[in-house]
């Protein structure tokens, strides 16, 4: 099965697992529930989909990778304690708690939330000393003489022999303990998780041409040579900083993320293209809806994987304005109903303690004093979620991005308070508003401007391409990236409508003609 295959098999199993029954306990017996053994070849997503699957469920996570344990690590270190039977004192081993055990436990308390996933790494590489406790572990949940607590799930990852000498094969009583899901790379999946992340575009654009070199592992003369899902997202996130800093990319930086020859040199070549592509096609032009006559001329002219180049970067800078289009509106609709809540609690907390707006009592500003006070409550009160999701492992950065802009909304509205001329509840609420109205309006123009640059960017491809391969490639890109699905669903675009409907049409028209050609009529 594929990573997005392994990540849905899991997320359901974790499910089922915390399901309890009318009276609290939890429905599959924790000696029933089968650690999960993800078995794929190393790069290829295992620690993402967890951390992933932790925060989409809302649970915490503790990862451990077991090569780094040793026997004394994981299981605790012994020590003698003085204890009676039948009225003699004997002297007994016992055992620290296990650092992995304990790590759960500081999780729990840190952040409040006592359920989640025990993923351990390259659990089929433990040392020699360790390798007879973990049968135990693994059906007990017990390291040393401490269970994991109820309410965690474990989940296991490991490579096959193939591509780590140090693997230990577990044998079938092991395995009859363990849910086993064999994982293989595949693009088409990870192209999606790149889209989400934001991997440079050089990357999934090159990748389209040459499939086959997104995963590969090998022995040549000179070695192992390896290329691996890992590997292209770090030399992503690398490049982008190089062509901040204005440094030029080169083979020796990719061969630091990339271990296979051929493949360092074809991607070298296409990134040095590709450069080129952005350059001479006026890309900005393009969007702004000026792109000059040549760059129509060129790209009527140009092979395909030149088109695809072209369209990659165009398709890339939209989804990019769309994806911080989409977040804003997701931050300022959690945002609006805590102000009223804000505003609600400030009227209260006035009426309660007898002072109103007119009331001197409480000084000149006392009002904006209690409106001020709540916005600081609500402010700690979103560090503090924040800090309690971050701590268990639980929070993606979207959700990180959400939180700090709240945080600071609700930190620069207390200060404009202060320095401000309001005195009254409902004039320090009015500033707020008025702030938060004009990050509205500053969207409504954001918006209003991307959907004008995805008309030029359709109106391009039309003109260039006419309605066949690219116009479908674009079309395509927009419903299956999420960003894109979800700008066009919010704020609607005429020429996605227009042009989907078309090749839904003629596809059906094509699948028509076939379905008659086989009937012979």
């Amino acid at each position: 099965m594929n990573i997005k295959q392994a990540k849905e098999h899991i997320k359901n199993t974790v499910n089922l697992y915390l399901k309890k029954d009318e009276f609290g306990e939890y429905r599959v017996p924790v000696v029933r529930q089968r650690p999960i053994f993800l078995l794929g070849a190393p790069g290829v997503g295992k620690t993402a989909i967890m951390e992933q699957i932790a925060q989409e469920l809302g649970i915490a996570l503790v990862s451990y990778s077991m090569t780094h344990h040793t026997r004394q690590s994981a299981l605790g270190l012994p020590f003698i304690k003085e204890k009676e039977y039948g009225g003699e004192g004997y002297r007994v081993s016992e055992y620290t708690m296990s650092e992995i055990i304990a790590s759960i436990y500081d999780v729990m308390e840190e952040s409040g939330i006592k359920e989640g996933i025990l993923f351990l790494d390259e659990i089929n590489c433990v040392s020699e000393t360790l390798a007879p406790s973990m049968l135990q572990f693994l059906q007990y949940k017990v390291f040393g003489r401490h269970r994991v607590p109820e309410g965690w799930v474990i989940v296991t990852a490991g490579n096959p022999p193939e591509y780590n000498k140090s693997v230990r094969e577990f044998d079938v009583v092991t395995m009859d303990r363990l849910k086993v899901l064999d994982v293989e790379a595949e693009y088409g999946i990870w192209k999606e998780y790149a889209q989400e992340r934001g991997i440079h575009n050089v990357v999934t654009s090159y990748l389209e041409l040459k499939k086959e070199h997104f995963y590969r592992i090998e022995t040549t003369v000179k070695g192992r040579s390896y290329v691996t899902a890992r590997g292209w997202e770090d030399l992503s996130q690398i490049l982008y900083l190089y062509e901040e800093e204005g440094l030029a990319a080169d083979e020796a930086l990719i061969g630091q993320y990339v271990r296979n020859e051929r493949v360092v040199k074809e991607f070298a070549a296409y990134y040095d293209l590709y450069n080129k592509y952005k350059k001479n096609y006026h890309v900005e032009e393009i969007l702004d809806g000026k792109a000059p006559e040549e760059a129509f001329i060129r790209a009527k002219a140009a092979a395909f994987d030149e088109r695809l180049s072209l369209l990659s970067m165009l398709m890339d800078k939209i989804f990019g304005e769309m994806k911080e289009i989409v977040e804003t509106a997701g931050y300022l609709n959690e945002l609006m109903p805590l102000l009223k809540a804000v505003k609600s609690l400030a009227g209260k907390k006035q009426e309660e303690t007898g002072m109103d707006d007119k009331s001197t009592g409480g000084g000149e500003k006392a009002g904006v004093s209690v409106l001020a006070d709540m916005l600081e409550k609500q402010a700690e009160a979103k560090k503090k979620s924040m800090d309690s999701l971050r701590t268990a492992n639980a929070l993606s950065e979207g959700e990180k991005r959400k939180y700090r802009r709240i945080i600071h909304f609700l930190e620069q509205a207390e200060r404009k308070l202060y320095t401000g001329d309001a005195k009254t509840v409902e004039e320090g609420f009015g500033q707020v508003k008025e702030r938060f109205d004009s990050q509205v309006s500053e969207m409504k123009e954001i918006v209003a401007s991307t959907k004008g640059r995805l008309h030029a960017l359709f109106s391009f491809t039309q003109k260039a391409f006419g309605e066949e391969n690219e116009m479908l490639i674009l079309v395509t890109g927009l419903t299956v990236n999420t960003s894109g699905a979800r700008f066009i669903g919010m704020f609607g675009s005429e020429d996605y409508q227009k042009y989907n409907g078309k090749l839904r049409l003629s596809k059906r028209q094509e699948d028509l003609r076939q379905e008659i050609e086989k009937l012979k009529l």
